[in-house]
């Protein structure tokens, strides 16, 4: 499925949120007003300002977008929109590292979650964060605009930087397939070159040149600035006028882009040849520019091919069995695009074959057409989604900054509306115009096997594994003592999103009273065995659904690893009532989701939808819950999409250094323990139906299920709903006591050795002894935070920003909802920078374990995890996550008060005590994965 269907879907704002009408303020001209958002250009300067008032959480976004992009570049100067983004958090005279006031200290100390994205069309800068914080971005955003300091100093580290999160992006072979078919489908366009740039631009471009580029478009008359959220539009607008009104206009006219593509004369083919595991297709053809009125069509075009199980792609690929995954690729852009679906070839399957049947897809609907059922459908999703595109400022700052790149903010507005005049014979017309052989660009991915390589003996401990599991490691015994966000097309490059560390309680006996209270709007009632949890708040329309029952990987038997994850993947596929596609149809034909997932103690629930739908969708729930089919036919068709997509796994540098660190630092009889991805694949060969079907009746059950809904609904209809579809539900069990696990004395350094990979995976880690309801595991996960969970912390400041060694490095806390859990280190580095990286990395961890974390640091990172968890809160989606994550480690629904209270009342004392108490560098594991280089 393609980003942009979800980014840049329309909304209507309800009229009850918003001013009636603009007012004048002073210094500013009204330009327009379409769907509640307001459009003034500030008249010292030209900057565009929109803002929108929505209420419902006291939590804004800033964003500013400006107009350049790797669009702007040419030859040699490749990857430097994407480079000077990076630049642009190495501060000003004001904000920098030097005096303590750089960006992310700044912002992430008032809680704020901050990114910063490069694209083809536009670079963007934002923060959500408490609206009463609200002035500082602005004031951040309007001084790094024209004072930026642009220092070779600040390049030299920051394009080592740059160039590892190419390399990353060079481990997969997606992305590097992707920028083979996109650089040969045009060949004059800017849009030839990758957004992160060329390797060698990345590296050589001078200062001078990123200066310039700074000075050619960072002016506010190229900008526009978007405010989402609780504020007032009146004092918005007085800051923004305080902070930007002095900064004057271009001094000369920002220069606009002429080349044009010509006319393609033919189809173009790539091959990319590389180590690998799955292969791929990619067929690419030519589309208008966003503006144009055939974006409407073709968008309905991507969800009759890809969305939902009746999809057109679905049903020709994946249902028989040709690819374990299929998606398109379609990007409205300023200037015209491509339409690209592609296809990871199933087990024993051709890229012939595959390509064939991408293009029968395409023939059926030029000869034949497309049904009004199918129109209907895919306008039906997306009416919900405009719904959904209401949950939480952040969402509707980031669909208009993608409406501003293309040209014109009120295509956000207008999208729905132009979207629902779209006909069966629109479809078809755009694919018999567009998709025609002379404008193709077709890419396969031929997977290559590795060279061997000679494998040292593993130091895992051999009583812990089978003898086959050690063929994957070698030792590197001479070596001296980190979606997904790679290329900034999918619109993960530059500055990761940032957000606190997932659920750090603890029990507490702090008995503070909050001021406010979340808990005093939730109803918590046990319905047929479930512990159902509903809150409404004051979204409009939009329910958020998060679930669980313990049937996790966890309670599979020893000799068949696979038998959870096969049964929980086979409740979607069919109910003894009715079969896969006619569920999804009773879902997509509303636009609801509802999915399951398998982790390692639970089956996870997860679902959205329309207020009016709510009977409908548990209903469904109930009945795949209750009644799968578990169809032999559509067990052997999963199992070759799961050994499909963890042969993709193989291909992973940070999973296969997970899975080997897991192993290391646990037994097998541990949770956190993974066993080999290649065990896993053998087992799933193995189970049956009856092996599921017997795995099910031992555990699918109400007794460990959890739900909790949030969003506009009634508590009262959803329990009456509950109450209905689970009648007479029986079965479920309780999770056993798992005893704590300490790892032995760890070996040498662990390689698992992976050709082609120029990134290199870096685990350092041992067990915590801790589980989040201990009572030393705030103070344990505090020190860490302020170690390695951010930007603003340690290891980012230090090992990226000053030394410029990573793209990507952090320390968390892991696998401890349940049990006992791990300490780890991640990191990535190039091979050349391996040696250097692993010494920085444990000189930090020595320093902090040994000095501790000073007072300083725990006041502002307190301040940051306290206001993250209030911006995470201001989602229908984060709220009922956060809910569930309490509650399955026994926490009352009161806890979502408490929390902010208990990490209040950590104190330095047990932060630095807890450090030394929990952990040794001396005892931790390394383990590398990738194109380790021999010594």
């Amino acid at each position: 499925m393609s980003i942009y269907r979800i980014q840049l879907v329309v909304i209507s704002i309800c009229a009850a949120l918003l001013p009636l009408m603009a007012e004048d303020y002073p210094g500013y001209k009204q330009v327009r007003e379409l769907g509640g958002i307001f459009e003034y250009r500030l008249e010292t300067n030209g900057l565009t300002v929109l803002v929108l008032e929505e209420h419902s959480a006291p939590v804004a976004t800033f964003m500013i977008t400006y107009l350049v992009g790797s669009r702007n570049e040419v030859t040699g100067t490749t990857g430097s929109t994407h480079l000077l983004e990076h630049l642009m958090f190495k501060g000003t005279e004001k904000f920098n590292k030097e005096n303590g006031t750089d960006v992310f200290n700044q912002l992430q100390n008032v809680g704020a979650l901050i990114n910063a994205t490069t694209w083809l069309d536009r670079t963007n800068y934002f923060a959500t964060l408490p609206s009463d914080k609200l002035e500082l971005p602005i004031e951040i955003e309007a001084d790094r605009m024209r004072g930026l300091r642009l220092r070779e100093e600040d390049r030299q580290p920051e394009m080592t930087v740059v160039r590892n999160e190419f390399e990353r992006g060079e481990n997969n072979p997606y992305y590097t397939l992707d920028k083979e078919i996109i650089s040969a489908a045009f060949i004059a366009h800017p849009y030839h070159h990758p957004t992160i740039g060329w390797r060698s631009d990345i590296e050589n471009v001078p200062i001078e040149k990123l200066r310039k580029f700074y000075n050619t478009f960072y002016w506010p008359d190229n900008a526009t600035v978007t405010i989402i959220g609780d504020f007032d539009t009146g004092n918005a607008l007085n800051l923004v006028k305080k902070h930007f009104g002095h900064i004057p206009s271009a001094p000369n006219s920002i220069p606009q882009i002429y080349t044009t593509e010509p006319k393609q004369r033919g189809p173009r083919r790539v091959v990319v040849k590389r180590t690998g595991k799955v292969g791929m297709v990619g067929i690419a053809h030519k589309v208008p520019q966003g503006s144009h009125n055939d974006t409407f069509p073709l968008t309905v075009l991507d969800y009759i091919l890809d969305t939902g199980k009746n999809c057109r792609f679905y049903r020709a690929l994946i249902d028989k069995g040709l690819a374990i995954n299929i998606f398109s690729d379609y990007f409205p852009f300023r200037d015209p695009g491509l339409f690209i679906p592609y296809a990871y070839l199933a087990p024993g399957i051709t890229h012939e074959q595959v390509e064939q049947a991408i293009l029968d897809v395409y023939e059926n609907i030029k000869t034949a057409g497309v049904s009004p059922a199918e129109v209907d459908r895919a306008i039906n999703l997306l009416s919900a989604q405009t719904a959904y595109a209401r949950d939480g400022s952040y969402s509707i700052a980031d669909q208009l900054n993608e409406a501003i790149a293309m040209g014109d903010w009120t295509f956000y507005v207008r999208y729905l509306e132009e979207i629902k005049k779209v006909t069966p014979e629109d479809v078809q017309r755009v694919v018999k115009a567009y998709m025609i052989e002379d404008s193709s660009t077709t890419g396969y991915f031929i997977p290559l096997p590795a060279v061997s390589v000679s494998v040292g003996e593993s130091s895992i401990p051999q009583s812990w594994v089978k003898q086959k599991n050690v063929q994957f490691y070698r030792h590197k015994h001479s070596l001296t003592n980190n979606g997904v966000g790679l290329f900034a097309r999918d619109k993960s490059g530059g500055i990761e999103f940032q957000r606190a560390a997932s659920g750090p309680e603890s029990l507490s006996n702090n008995t503070i009273q909050p001021a406010s209270s979340y808990a005093d709007s939730i109803v918590r009632k046990s319905i047929r065995g479930i512990d159902v949890i509903s809150m409404k708040t004051s979204v409009k329309d939009v329910v958020t659904l998060h679930g669980s029952l313990f049937a996790g990987d966890f309670f599979s038997p020893n000799d068949s690893l696979a038998l959870a994850d096969l049964a929980g993947h086979m409740i979607d596929k069919g109910t003894k009532r009715q079969d896969k596609f006619a569920l999804a149809d009773k879902l997509e034909s509303v636009g609801a989701s509802l999915s399951f997932s398998v982790g390692v103690h639970n089956l996870g629930i997860s679902g959205k939808f329309l207020k009016k739908d709510l009977t409908l969708v548990i209903d469904l729930l109930a009945e795949q819950l209750r009644q799968p089919a578990f169809d032999p036919e559509e067990l052997e068709k999963l199992k070759k999409q799961r050994i499909g997509r963890l042969k993709r796994s193989l291909e992973n540098t940070d999973t296969l250094a997970s899975r080997s660190l897991s192993r290391l630092a646990f037994p097998p009889e541990h949770p956190n323990y993974m066993p080999p991805i290649e065990d896993f694949i053998n087992d799933i060969e193995k189970v049956t139906v009856e092996d599921i079907k017997a795995f099910y009746a031992r555990h699918y059950g109400p007794k460990s299920m959890i739900l909790v809904a949030v969003g506009d609904l009634d508590p009262k209809t959803l329990n009456r709903a509950m109450k209905s579809a689970f009648a007479g539900w029986k079965g479920g069990v309780d999770l056993p006591v798992t005893p704590k696990a300490l790892a032995p004395a760890p070996g040498p350094e662990t390689i698992v050795y992976m050709e082609d990979k120029p990134s290199i995976s870096v685990l350092i880690g041992m067990p915590s002894a801790l589980k989040r309801t201990d009572p030393d595991y705030l103070p344990l996960m505090l020190g860490t935070y302020i170690f390695g969970g951010n930007f603003s912390a340690r290891l980012m400041r230090i090992v990226r920003d000053q030394e410029g060694l990573t793209y990507h490095v952090r320390a968390r806390m892991q696998g401890d909802v349940y049990s006992d859990g791990l300490w780890r280190i991640n990191a990535s580095f190039a091979p050349q920078l391996l040696d250097n990286g692993l010494l920085s990395v444990r000189r930090e961890l020595n320093k902090w374990h040994r000095d501790g974390v000073t007072a300083d640091e725990l006041r502002a990172k307190k301040d940051t995890l306290i206001g993250s968890y209030k911006v995470r809160l201001s989602t229908t989606g984060g709220l009922a996550g956060q809910i569930l994550s309490f509650v399955q480690r026994g926490y009352p629904v009161t806890y979502l008060d408490q929390y902010s209270l208990d990490i209040e009342a950590v104190t330095l004392e047990s932060v630095n005590a807890n450090i030394k108490k929990y952990l040794d560098p001396d005892k931790m594991i390394t383990v590398m994965a990738g194109s380790v280089p021999e010594k």
